[in-house]
């Protein structure tokens, strides 16, 4: 059983309370379920209000590792089952090569509807190496237009990772410091460009309007914003788009889950990823690690 769950300590007598709820839950779904449970336990996000994706991440976690009975998810999209894709939304691929000046207006938009949630969904899966997953924590989602009506690409924002050495190493936190700061800092989960366009430094280009616009988003969702981007990186890319927009590269990881373990039952370790962060405030270090934590390594 983990001693920590989603970033909070986590022990029996909380499993306790989450099957409690469960009992009681009279054929709810989970969505209800993970209300219930932000309520019970005071799960809340920075903003006070319930932290309702942490605590799905949660269920569905515990629900994998067997300490609990989930109902089945109503849209039929079971726990580890790959994304059904929905071919209507996606674009049809039309070759596109130009100067990045060819392309102005190019335009971040905000995922906020289900259609745009479908295409996003749909795009990852079908295109990026990692295919579509669930991204933990708060969250941000963009579509990226040229010409207003051209789709380029896609980007995904979600929760940082729990355990990461370098990172951790060059902020110079304490685990006091990480555990009430971590949601502070985001992760680049997805970043994606249609493989049919084929634009000189378009990645910079489209990270740099996300970045631009990504503090005030998160802000009008979620009521704060966060400090620091971090982002894993195949080793076999070259990352150019994180250099052209002053990324500061770490390091790698180590093979490791976002969750800072080793796989279990002697699978092969992930691969290793370049580890890049981006500063969205100058001030970052003394916001992430107030004095009044210093004492408590």
């Amino acid at each position: 059983m983990p001693s920590r769950l989603v970033g909070r300590p986590f022990g029996l007598e909380t499993l306790e309370v989450i099957r409690e709820q469960l009992n009681w839950a009279n054929g709810a779904n989970r969505s209800e379920i993970a209300r219930r449970v932000c309520r019970r336990l005071e799960w809340t996000n920075r903003s006070g209000t319930p932290a309702l994706m942490s605590a799905r991440v949660a269920l569905l976690r515990l629900h994998a590792a067997g300490l609990i009975s989930l109902p089945p998810p109503r849209n039929g999209n079971g726990n580890r089952r790959r994304y059904q894709l929905d071919n209507k939304s996606l674009p049809a691929p039309q070759p596109l090569s130009c100067r990045l000046g060819d392309l102005e207006p190019v335009v971040c938009r905000l995922v906020s509807d289900q259609p745009q949630s479908r295409l996003w969904n749909s795009l990852i899966e079908q295109y990026h190496y990692l295919g579509h997953a669930n991204l933990p924590g708060a969250q941000l989602r963009y579509l990226l237009y040229a010409k207003e009506d051209c789709l380029v690409g896609a980007l995904g924002f979600g929760a940082a990772a729990w355990k990461l050495a370098p990172r951790d190493e060059w902020i110079g936190w304490n685990a006091q410091q990480r555990s009430r700061g971590l949601d502070l800092i985001l992760n680049n989960a997805r970043f994606l460009i249609v493989p049919w366009a084929r634009v000189p430094n378009l990645a910079g280009h489209l990270l740099r309007l996300c970045l631009r616009q990504l503090p005030e988003d998160f802000q009008q969702r979620y009521g704060w914003q966060p400090l620091l981007l971090e982002s894993f990186v195949e080793a076999r890319f070259e990352a150019h788009g994180y250099r052209a927009t002053n990324w500061i590269y770490l390091g790698q990881t180590q093979g490791r889950g976002k969750k800072g373990t080793h796989p279990v039952g002697g699978q092969s370790p992930l691969p290793l990823k370049q580890i890049w962060v981006y500063p969205l405030d100058r001030n970052f270090r003394r916001r992430l690690c107030p004095e009044e934590d210093a004492a408590h390594g």
